[in-house]
């Protein structure tokens, strides 16, 4: 039921805008709970790989004395991927394309992830 309600929000998340192509919200220690992906694309690769970013994501901002992480943003040659708490046990992964207009992802996902964060 509650892995339905999350997908909701993620599918809602990936058609607020055309850049948004794939989403995905993992507890903290890397186990997805609910996810939007592309076929072909590997659930528990996400799902560790973006713990194991958010994690030393944490670690730079205290050891650098940037406050609490907000997010994590990566860019590669074919897009970016964005990721941000949803609560304390969960993180929200966004992938985008490459010529995406981030300000608009980044509120739609603020807004996810609150909304995912009280569901949890």
């Amino acid at each position: 039921m509650k892995a339905d309600m999350l997908t909701s929000v993620l599918n809602e998340l990936n058609g607020t805008s055309a850049d948004i192509e794939a989403s995905g919200v993992i507890s903290t220690d890397g186990l997805m709970m609910a996810s939007v992906l592309p076929a072909g694309m590997d659930e528990d690769r996400v799902g560790a790989m973006s713990a194991a970013m958010l994690s030393l994501g944490d670690r730079t901002a205290q050891e650098l004395n940037r406050g609490q992480l907000e997010q994590v943003l990566i860019k590669g040659r074919h897009g970016y991927v964005l990721m941000t708490y949803a609560g304390e046990e969960a993180v929200l992964t966004v992938l985008a394309k490459p010529n995406a207009k981030l300000g608009l992802i980044f509120l739609d996902v603020k807004r996810a992830a609150e909304s995912i964060a009280e569901m949890l």
